[in-house]
């Protein structure tokens, strides 16, 4: 796929989630299939770029091209400042959030809060194209404020005008979270009227919905977020059903494992050994949630403390596993409430 002036593998994007899209998972995510992967995001507020947890968002070594940085924020000058920040340190792409509905990130009237408010929207664009006229910027947003205030064909346009290079739509409302269902009718009227490449995002779980997606939409590529968490190689499986109309087999436990653990390798090796147990936590969690025997095993897992305890804990799992069965098999009768592990 041509791409803001990027050749892709393909048209599958792994959506920015924070706390989640980290340089070690979205490299995991470009191995098996993703053609791009967006960061976590980034704050304009300069007075947190020497933060460690900035810096490790702003750290890109060894990362495969071309490489898209997230900037969030609500003041015009202060987005321009930093998508020069983040161009200055390797971003190739400056992507501006304008869809994560988190209260923390509205309430400073940033993320979808902006929605709301389209002269601020066009004053942002334009600052942050104008800031960096040699890298293209990308916009991420959801239909609308809530379901009476679907603006988005709006932002398009005002997109279009401040010169924002390609466009991704989350299928719901702020005001919806993560609620009910994504639905897609806007986006599809997004695209309609689009000038630049329009990416569906929401509930796209399986590579059958990927392309119903695609087809119902019309749109250029698909993000994937949530459905990636514990799950990578769904961007392998998604690009080969698109390609051969085929499904690609169950992963081998034993791939898994591998996986799983050159995974936390990176964590370990990205966060150090203290934080890096701690977020990997949850990505076991995700890995395993659902596999038989496996709310026992995070519950355990919770409780350790050191990188020695936890990789040998995950080795014996899927060894047992692997016993058992040669592919992943899921435990239906797993409570769907088992809380996953907090990083």
């Amino acid at each position: 796929m041509d791409f803001v002036g990027y050749r892709l593998r393909n048209n599958l994007f792994v959506a920015p989630m924070a706390g989640v899209t980290d340089r070690p998972f979205r490299q995991l995510c470009k191995k098996l299939g993703a053609g791009l992967a967006v960061s976590e995001m980034v704050t304009s507020n300069s007075l947190l770029y020497g933060s460690a947890k900035t810096q490790r968002r702003a750290n890109h070594d060894g990362e495969v091209a071309p490489i898209s940085v997230q900037i969030a924020g609500a003041d015009p000058a202060m987005m321009a400042e930093a998508a020069k920040y983040n161009a200055d340190r390797g971003a190739q792409i400056i992507d501006i959030n304008m869809g994560c509905p988190a209260k923390k990130v509205c309430n400073v009237m940033a993320g979808s809060a902006l929605l709301q408010h389209e002269t601020l929207v066009g004053q942002i664009l334009s600052a942050v194209v104008n800031a960096v006229p040699d890298t293209p910027v990308t916009l991420k947003i959801r239909t609308g404020w809530n379901v009476d205030n679907k603006n988005a064909p709006s932002i398009l346009r005002i997109a279009e005008e401040s010169g924002i290079r390609a466009l991704a739509v989350h299928g719901r409302t702020r005001c919806q979270q993560y609620r009910g269902e994504a639905e897609f009718d806007t986006i599809g009227a997004v695209k309609a009227a689009a000038r630049i490449p329009v990416i569906a995002n929401g509930d796209i779980t399986t590579p059958e919905k990927a392309k119903a997606v695609l087809e119902k939409t019309g749109a250029d590529g698909v993000m994937i977020g949530r459905a990636a968490q514990g799950r990578p190689w769904i961007f392998r499986e998604i690009e080969h059903y698109l390609a051969t109309g085929e499904k690609l087999p169950p992963p081998a436990v034993t791939e898994i494992q591998s996986i799983l653990l050159e995974h936390l390798e990176d964590l370990y090796g990205f966060y150090g050994t203290e934080t890096g147990v701690r977020v990997a936590r949850k990505h076991i969690s995700w890995y395993t949630k659902g596999l038989t025997g496996s709310a026992a095993f995070r519950h355990q897992m919770n409780r350790l403390d050191s990188i020695t305890e936890q990789r040998t804990m995950v080795e014996d799992f899927f060894a047992h596993l692997g016993q058992r069965h040669e592919h992943l098999v899921y435990d239906t009768s797993a409570e769907s409430s088992d809380e996953e592990l907090a990083a």
